[in-house]
């Protein structure tokens, strides 16, 4: 496989990701990509947990199930490993995350004895791990699932369904999230569990195909009765150690997108090389030529945002929720001004993109805050937290792009005087959008007290 330089030439990343990279690049070429075929045969569960078992072996299950002490793992590792694989097995990156996805509660909250147990099978690859949140009437709603955990003696018993399983039907054993109870606002009081497989009343009703290999299914849970030692953390936690699993995987969906995309330009450019029409390769011809440009760059700005989201959730800046929407947003700005866009077109794209993200800061602050409600929080140091976390990497972000369209709107450099209109116009909505945005913090604290 060609050497990726990406990594040695921007600054997200120290010298073990450089090393980690190319390791896991040459194992999946090596050991990966010789058998991806075998996906799509009849035995695809056996050569599922043969992945899983490779993986234990060459240690890279040490990157994505946590370690006992609760410490995070590092996100840049995770996307550099996702990436890898995903380039040569989107199954195999598969294995790779639902082993962490499964057990990260687990190693936040479970009890010691519990949780070294199931850490530790999974990190050897002998046991296999699922996340079973999804339900046909709670999947982004989470506070709308509907399946129970009621209390009775030394145990719980779980009662409900759950649907788009990964590993159902494969899994070992499944982090379970259900309802406890009921807040007064009506919302629900989730708790984790850990489900054994073969724990009497639990099954799986229904196995999804997909175009791809992937494992996946639905599962039902008919009066299952738990341990309580099998609680992972205290009743009420399970909102709270969802979110934070999904915070620490979330910068890695796209890391694994990157490596699909990344694998499918170098299918392109190798066709593209390969193929003649017209005397020459279709390589030679300027329209191929500029999609597959197209292609690189789009390539190029999606993993610039997902290793900056990494990077600014290692670096403890930021969690992942919206960490790249500012870059997005500015970097579209920008391009507006420097392309000479029409006028018109440009100001309504540019209100449109204003409004939307103005919409969607409201309701992360929301999420957040009331994510740090769930924690035990008062209502004032919820927001003010959330503003923290989620204004402030956003408002500083908005500021230097205004300053980046300061020269053009006073006129400077060479064509500054067609863009002008356009910059003034751009700046105009900013700093419109920055003050509505700061806003946003009495409207969440009035909105969380009158919901209770």
């Amino acid at each position: 496989m060609q050497r990726d330089r990406f990594i040695e030439e921007t600054p997200f990343f120290a010298e073990e990701h450089a090393r980690l990279a190319t390791s896991v690049a040459n194992f999946a070429a090596d050991e990966i990509e010789p058998h991806a075929h075998r996906e799509e045969e009849a035995a695809a569960d056996e050569n599922y947990r043969s992945l899983v078992a490779l993986l234990a072996q060459t240690g890279l299950l040490n990157y994505s199930v946590a370690r006992a002490d609760g410490l995070p793992l590092d996100a840049r590792s995770l996307c550099v490993v996702r990436e890898a694989l995903s380039y040569h097995s989107p199954l195999a990156d598969l294995a790779f995350v639902m082993q962490g996805l499964g057990t990260y509660a687990v190693s936040l909250a479970a009890p010691e004895h519990v949780r070294d147990f199931w850490l530790e099978r999974a990190r050897n690859g002998r046991a296999v791990a699922a996340f079973a949140l999804t339900e046909p009437e709670a999947g982004s709603d989470v506070s709308n699932v509907q399946t129970t955990a009621e209390r009775e003696g030394d145990s719980y018993v779980i009662t409900g369904r759950k649907c788009f399983i990964s590993n159902a039907g494969l899994a070992d054993f499944y982090t379970v999230f259900a309802r406890t109870g009921t807040r007064p606002d009506g919302r629900a009081e989730l708790s984790a569990f850990i489900v054994g497989a073969r724990m009497p009343g639990f099954r799986v009703t229904a196995r999804t195909e997909l175009v791809a290999a992937h494992p996946i299914g639905e599962l039902e849970f008919d009066g299952v009765r738990v341990p309580a030692e099998d609680r992972v953390g205290a009743e009420g936690q399970g909102f709270a150690l969802a979110m934070q699993t999904m915070d620490m995987f979330r910068a890695s969906v796209g890391a694994a997108a990157c490596g699909m995309a990344r694998r499918a330009l170098d299918e392109a450019v190798a066709y593209a090389k390969a193929r003649r029409q017209f005397g020459v390769t279709l390589a030679m011809h300027q329209l191929i030529q500029e999609k597959l440009a197209v292609m690189q760059t789009e390539l190029d700005a999606a993993r610039l945002l997902v290793y900056r989201a990494a990077h600014l959730r290692d670096s403890a800046a930021a969690t992942l929720i919206l960490a790249a929407a500012p870059l997005s947003l500015g970097g579209a700005l920008v391009l507006l001004a420097a392309t000479g866009t029409d006028l018109n077109v440009s100001s309504a794209m540019g209100v449109i993109l204003l409004v939307g993200l103005v919409v969607k800061n409201g309701i992360v602050l929301l999420d957040f805050a009331h994510m740090r409600l769930e924690e035990g929080l008062p209502l004032r140091d919820a927001v003010l937290a959330a503003a923290r976390v989620r204004l402030r990497p956003i408002v500083m972000t908005t500021l230097c792009t205004l300053f980046g369209l300061l020269p053009l709107a006073l006129g400077l450099g060479a064509g500054a005087e067609m863009q002008r209109p356009l910059a003034l116009a751009v700046i105009g909505g900013l700093s419109l959008s920055t003050v509505v945005t700061l806003f946003l913090v009495p409207a969440a604290y009035v909105a969380l007290a009158r919901r209770g």
